[in-house]
């Protein structure tokens, strides 16, 4: 087998691209968000933070929190028949109402 050629952000041009309007500093409350047990929240990663960012194939979808994991929280996502565990730190989730 060949090797694979590139990384973690291998083919996200676009995908992980900032609008204009949200480029810049980062507000803290998106860092001091708190989320249950049970909350649905929505993958949203945020490019200019690397650490808890999960692969960016979930990116856009919707996952349940499951649980907390240091500063970052586990969440359960269905992927096809499976149910997956990510870990994701709160700056890359968005909390859906």
């Amino acid at each position: 087998m060949t090797k694979r050629i590139g990384g973690f952000r291998r083919k996200t041009r676009h995908k992980l691209k900032k609008s204009p309007r949200t480029k810049g500093k980062i507000s803290i409350k998106h860092y001091l968000q708190e989320f249950k047990v049970g909350d649905y929240v929505n993958l949203s990663a945020e490019p200019a933070i690397q650490k808890g960012m999960y692969l960016p194939r979930y990116h856009g979808k919707t996952a349940t929190v499951i649980g907390r994991q240091g500063d970052c929280y586990k969440v359960r996502i269905r992927d096809g028949n499976l149910d997956k565990t990510l870990i994701a730190h709160p700056v890359h989730l968005r909390g859906v109402k």
